[in-house]
């Protein structure tokens, strides 16, 4: 945990960056080509997986930082969001950078940003760019021998469409960022297709045949070979390799990591026992992970769009098989377009819901949220908010002692439970 000193620092600098954030998405990667040539290109000479994808980008990452390390090479990963903590976006070992380590990174890099926004203040680094740069000196400074890099949003202006990776993993494409992407899967297929390099082999997951089909196009163009799960694995999930992460879309996961493995090539060593290894032993938190609160059964799983909300389906199916009662759940989202889909699905398995806004501008509120529940749903419905529904490190008040709990809906309502169910270190305690 941070020192009070350094927890002051740390606070000074995610309301720095956090400003940046709410300014909104920057997209094209003119202002990472300058950030990254001013310090250096720490991007280059580090092999490099990439990932982009509606869903499962997250999953697969982790999944494929499992399958590295246990080959047994050292290992760098780039994520977000972030639950808690900055830091988790960039991990070397599955280690997140510190806060301190954090604050250490912001005062290095707020100079250089500040003395480029000066000379051309449209190439003013976003808060996106800072935590890329984060990752990218970190993974170079510590000598990681490949890096496991997550796509920001879309994939052909993001701010890692730098790198030049061995391997290019496209996990699912849905209707999501429409605003931004495009309005049709081939329109969203082709930005998340952007990252797609020359020559380099490419991995589709599950992905709609209209989109596999401009994918396809993009590869062939660019000399590529392509791997698909469907063409590898079919449909029956039998067929697909295990993990340690719950639900048939890890599954899914799953083999788009292993084929993403595979196609590294024999000078990565990577064997079918590394790769089963890595599954079984991947840890990826807030994808329908299991928890115990003060002796209470709880699941936090962020379902965030309508692609999310089918997976959530069959979760919820399973979860009332398994206990024979409906569980309570708390759900929180960023979006109508978003909502609807996840409540309605929630509708038809909780036999309550507690609808909680979480702390950033675009979320739904209370009103929107019960405006969006099916007019048929007989259970209770509640105005909350975590607060209320965590007094406690160790307490949650919704349901009864026999219920099971399930936190759903964006990754921000998550953390911020998260936080709160956070023990603070004796120190800072006393302190």
């Amino acid at each position: 945990m941070s020192t009070p000193g350094i927890a002051a620092e740390y606070a000074a600098a995610m309301e720095y960056l956090f400003a940046l954030k709410a300014q909104g998405p920057k997209f094209g990667i003119d202002r990472m080509r300058a950030w990254a040539e001013q310090l250096g290109h720490p991007e280059r000479g580090l092999p490099c997986l990439h990932i982009a994808g509606t869903n499962g980008k997250g999953s697969v990452a982790a999944m494929l930082d499992a399958i590295l390390h246990a080959a047994g090479w050292r290992t760098g990963l780039f994520t977000s969001p972030h639950l808690v903590h900055l830091g988790e976006r960039v991990q070397v070992e599955r280690r997140p950078l510190t806060d301190a380590e954090v604050v250490a990174y912001y005062r290095e890099l707020r100079p250089g940003a500040e003395a480029i926004a000066a000379r051309d203040p449209a190439l003013a680094p976003s808060f996106f760019e800072y935590v890329t740069a984060m990752a990218f000196l970190e993974f170079s400074r510590r000598r990681c021998e490949v890096g496991v890099i997550e796509v920001g949003l879309g994939g052909r202006l993001d701010a890692t469409n730098l790198i030049e990776p061995e391997v290019s993993v496209i996990t699912s494409i849905a209707m999501d960022h429409c605003e931004i992407l495009g309005d049709t899967l081939e329109k969203i297929a082709a930005e998340k297709a952007g990252i797609i390099k020359p020559g380099r082999p490419v991995v589709i997951g599950r992905v709609p045949p209209a989109a596999e089909r401009v994918i396809r196009a993009i590869a062939r163009e660019r000399g590529c070979t392509v791997s698909s799960v469907e063409e590898t694995y079919g449909q029956d999930l039998a067929a697909y390799p295990h993990t340690k992460l719950e639900g048939d879309y890890q599954r899914w996961n799953a083999a788009t990591a292993t084929l993403a493995a595979r196609a590294l090539g024999p000078r990565w060593r990577i064997t079918e026992e590394a790769i089963s290894l890595g599954l079984d032993r991947v840890d990826w938190p807030g994808r329908w992970q299991r928890i115990t609160l003060g002796g209470r059964r709880m699941i936090l799983d962020a379902s965030h769009n309508p692609e999310g909300a089918q997976v959530l389906e069959s979760n919820l199916a399973h979860l009332v098989a398994e206990t024979d009662r409906a569980p309570i759940v708390i759900a929180g989202v960023l979006g109508a377009a978003r909502a609807r889909p996840l409540l309605e699905t929630i509708a038809r398995h909780a036999g309550a819901i507690h609808l909680v806004v979480p702390r950033q501008a675009r979320a739904n509120s209370h009103a929107d949220l019960e405006a969006l529940i099916p007019a048929g749903y007989r259970g209770r419905i509640v105005r909350d908010s975590v607060e209320n529904l965590f007094p406690t490190p160790d307490g949650c008040v919704a349901g009864g002692p026999e219920d099971v709990v399930v936190v759903t809906g964006s990754i921000y309502l998550l953390g911020e439970i998260l936080a709160r169910l956070e023990r603070p270190a004796p120190e800072a305690a006393q302190g």
